[in-house]
């Protein structure tokens, strides 16, 4: 096992890279991405990224030379052998040859796109222009950048002595949530901490924690990476980017209103079982159920990533009955903000209700609240987004109108195309 203390004292040499590979990145990315290639290959999109904690300086905190180094380094990055063997050979969710040949072939000749970055104040403006599948590649990786680079700042002056006793402290606190979580009967849990990670080699220390600690319980990571190296399952299905660019392209408020069905339409021709999982809260969860066409209730499942989880999973179970589905061989995975209390809430309100999983973020790969001073090592809330397609802006509704984007006038478009009427705000943990 690494010696993670000794490791991050040593990243005072001038280049440790932060990103190791093409598949350090999410699952789902990697299945939209081959999406896009089939279906929207020539759509150009704007990635920028969005830090919604606004009280946390990153351009005082990280130097933007090494920033810079961080991202050229991924430019430089491709396909290993054994990468791609196993993307072309191994089985996910039960598939063999999740990717098609002609998908493979141009991802192993592919590299990163160019990068812009600017800094304005006290944040950095970092930017990607480019075909839509070259680009959203770049969302997973720019994050963890930043991310870690952060981490690093704060660690920096610490002696090894202070590192070794510092990530004891947070071995511990994972392992007591693991403890924790051991309690809860015919639990389904997985990594999805990538994005918003304290480290690369944090987040693997926390799935091998997982996998050793819960066993069964443990379903795999999000992390292709992490997945071919522990020989763990990857787990992931797809994101609000696809219907944010989708309904970008809309050229009419008619096509808009069916562009969140048109990307399901897309992947329900190419993925069954596990991957027809249903995330509705794009632009909100009830207007997209309301609306939805009947073969929607026949999928597998949904993802719930925000507003309040338990409204958003009776929702979608009262849906199933009304659409004459059987709720209790449905799947609910939430996926937004969660921590061992309400994991264990979730778990107890709906467990045969439904099927119920769990996607743990950014409060099991980077849970080091209080245990530097000032909180130096709090997680925040940083995303990287699709903001214009085909030079017109995307809109992000949610169920949460804290994590809208968008501009105000397609706000209120959207708002209206979709029925979309008074939201509870809820706080953004991460």
């Amino acid at each position: 096992m690494v010696d993670i203390a000794t490791r991050v004292y040593n990243h005072k040499w001038k280049i440790d890279p932060i990103v190791r590979s093409l598949i350090d990145t999410d699952f789902y990315k990697l299945l939209m991405c081959q999406s896009v290639f089939r279906n929207k290959p020539d759509t150009q999109v704007t990635f920028s990224l969005i830090n919604r904690s606004t009280h946390i300086p990153l351009a005082n905190l990280i130097d933007e030379g090494e920033l810079r180094e961080q991202l050229d380094h991924i430019r430089s990055l491709s396909l290993s052998r054994g990468e791609s063997t196993w993307l072309r050979g191994n089985t996910f969710y039960g598939k063999r040859q999740m990717f098609r040949p002609d998908f493979m072939e141009w991802f192993e000749g592919m590299r990163l796109p160019p990068y812009h970055l600017e800094r304005k104040g006290d944040q950095f403006e970092l930017t990607f222009e480019g075909k839509w599948h070259e680009v959203m590649l770049w969302e997973i990786p720019a994050l963890a950048v930043l991310m870690e680079l952060r981490s690093r700042a704060a660690l920096g002056p610490m002696g090894k002595f202070e590192l070794q006793v510092l990530y004891a402290r947070a071995m511990t606190r994972v392992w007591e949530k693991i403890e924790a979580l051991r309690e809860v009967d015919n639990l389904s849990i997985a990594d999805f901490g990538t994005r918003r990670r304290h480290s690369y080699l944090w987040q693997d220390w926390c799935v091998q924690a997982m996998h050793e600690g819960l066993g069964n319980a443990f379903t795999g990571t999000s992390n292709c990476r992490i997945a071919m190296m522990r020989e763990l399952e990857a787990i992931g299905t797809n994101a609000h980017e696809l219907p944010m660019v989708y309904a970008a392209l809309a050229d009419d408020d008619e096509e808009l209103a069916r562009a969140p069905y048109d990307v399901l339409s897309d992947w329900h021709d190419e993925h069954d079982g596990n991957l027809r999982i249903i995330l509705p809260d794009t632009y909100g969860t009830k207007g997209f159920l309301d609306h939805a066409p009947d073969w929607l209730a026949g999928w597998t499942g949904i993802r719930v990533d925000s507003g309040d989880p338990a409204t958003a999973a009776q929702t979608a179970i009262d849906w199933w009955r009304a659409r004459g589905e059987e709720p209790t061989t449905k799947r609910v995975i939430f996926s937004d903000g969660l921590d061992v209390d309400k994991i264990k809430e979730l778990h107890a309100q709906f467990a045969g209700k439904a099927k119920i999983s769990f996607g743990w973020g950014t409060l099991l790969t980077n849970d080091f609240r209080g245990l530097v001073p000032n909180d130096a090592l709090a997680p925040f809330s940083l995303v990287c987004k699709a903001v214009s397609a085909n030079g017109r802006p995307t809109v992000k509704l949610s169920d949460n109108p804290n994590k809208a984007m968008g501009p105000a006038d397609e706000i209120a478009r959207y708002k209206r195309v979709f029925g979309v009427g008074e939201q509870a705000a809820q706080k953004v943990i991460v």
